[in-house]
């Protein structure tokens, strides 16, 4: 089997962004950014998602971390998107509903090749340290628009503004680990079409 890794870079006047990925790797995680509670959220994803992730990320977050949470969020799209190559043998959907003490989150999503974004996560105008939680959607619907996924997140329960985010990112890593697995009885690409767009 081909390996499926990629490593994405990007450099603005604003960020620069480098993205090493293993999807078939055993979650180890290497994640270097100047935002804490985002670093904590993107360990999540390696550990839960049984990916190797390698981040590293500088930007304007003197300013505020908009711009940096935007564009981790299009690395790694690009990321899984290059390391998918033709998507060939996956299960193409993957969906979780998980619980972490008060809160219950559900992510689904579709490696379709179409980008759609829907957001059912109501977060207060606030801040957990650095990281402003208005920035946590923006951190999806980035990846989602550039890995070409359509992803949504719904919250079921919760109170608690760091278990409501971190159960976010949990869910999506299991619902991204679901949709990317090799599925053994679909070896081709999993399309009517015979191609993801």
């Amino acid at each position: 089997m081909s390996a499926r890794r990629a490593r994405v870079e990007r450099s603005t006047t604003e960020t620069q962004v480098s993205v090493e990925l293993d999807l078939d790797g055993g979650g180890q995680a290497s994640i270097d950014t100047p935002l804490p509670f985002l670093s904590h959220m993107l360990e999540q994803i390696a550990r839960h998602g049984a990916f190797d992730l390698k981040i590293t990320a500088r930007g304007d977050t003197d300013i505020d971390g908009h711009h940096l949470t935007e564009d981790i969020g299009i690395v790694l799209g690009k990321a899984v998107l290059q390391a998918l190559g033709d998507a060939s043998g996956i299960r193409r959907y993957g969906s979780a509903t998980l619980p972490m003490d008060e809160a219950l989150v559900t992510c689904a999503l579709d490696l379709s090749g179409r980008s759609f974004f829907v957001w059912r996560v109501p977060l207060p105008k606030a801040t957990l340290g650095s990281f402003e939680v208005e920035l946590t959607p923006v951190f999806f619907e980035a990846f989602a628009r550039s890995a070409q996924v359509n992803l949504h997140m719904h919250l079921q329960e919760g109170d608690n503004l760091h278990h409501i985010i971190e159960i976010c990112f949990k869910g999506f890593a299991r619902a991204l680990r679901a949709a990317v697995e090799r599925d053994p009885r679909a070896p081709g690409i999993p399309s009517t079409k015979g191609v993801l767009v």
